[in-house]
């Protein structure tokens, strides 16, 4: 079992395994514990099993794109204070717009570097540390 010091419980949804892996690699070093997923029907079946604190979600995948995953994570009355942070490779005003309108926090563009991810992960962690109970 990881130690449970300051780091948090991280999701990130992204149907680039390439990308998964990166995060996944960051948010290791950064001493996040990290649960993967392909897309958003995957997402949703390990998010009340793994219950994470903070959720980085792709938008352009397969099946059930980010917009519509967000939006069934905020529906969640368990869920729907779980920061969400949107990924995507275009960093434009309508697609970040559209993010806050399905309720995500944070909009981060790809390709992010391993400084990029840990300070928003960082931003959510010291302003969740009141919210925990």
């Amino acid at each position: 079992m990881s130690t449970q010091s300051s780091g948090l419980k991280v999701l990130v949804i992204d149907d680039s395994n390439t990308i998964r892996r990166s995060a996944e690699i960051f948010l290791k070093q950064g001493g996040h514990e990290v649960v993967l997923a392909e897309d958003g029907f995957d997402a949703l079946s390990k998010i009340s099993d793994y219950q994470p604190d903070l959720i980085f979600c792709d938008i352009l995948m397969p099946r059930l794109d980010g917009y519509q995953t967000c939006a069934i994570i905020k529906r969640n009355d368990k869920f729907s204070a779980t920061p969400v942070v949107m990924l995507s490779s275009k960093d434009g005003v309508f697609d970040k717009a559209r993010g806050r309108m399905v309720g995500s926090q944070e909009y981060l563009t790809k390709p992010f570097t391993k400084d990029q991810l840990l300070q928003t992960v960082t931003r959510f962690s010291s302003g969740s540390i009141s919210a925990v109970g």
